[in-house]
């Protein structure tokens, strides 16, 4: 029993994505306005598509330096408390 199995079948199963630093962890941090999943903001996120490959090289680029904006304490106990009460 011969089949008709192209021998290229590769190319079905490798396509041109779009370069992504999505990681599926979707959430807008509320002040600093940047996805705590990838850093990225809503408008970069929106037009990401439809950005050129060096555009997008750009943000990657940019993204580390986000990182920090969200992991800052907020102070804890010690920022909820005021000596001056």
């Amino acid at each position: 029993m011969s089949e008709n199995i192209p021998e290229n079948t590769d190319r079905i199963w490798k396509r041109a994505e779009i370069a992504s630093p999505c990681i599926k962890l979707c959430s807008v941090h509320p002040v600093e306005k940047i996805c705590v999943g990838c850093y990225r903001t809503l408008n970069e996120i929106g037009n990401w598509s439809r950005m050129t490959p060096e555009e997008r090289d750009r943000v990657m680029g940019e993204l580390p330096a986000r990182a920090p904006r969200l992991h800052q304490r907020r102070g804890g106990h010690s920022g909820r408390t005021s000596e001056s009460a």
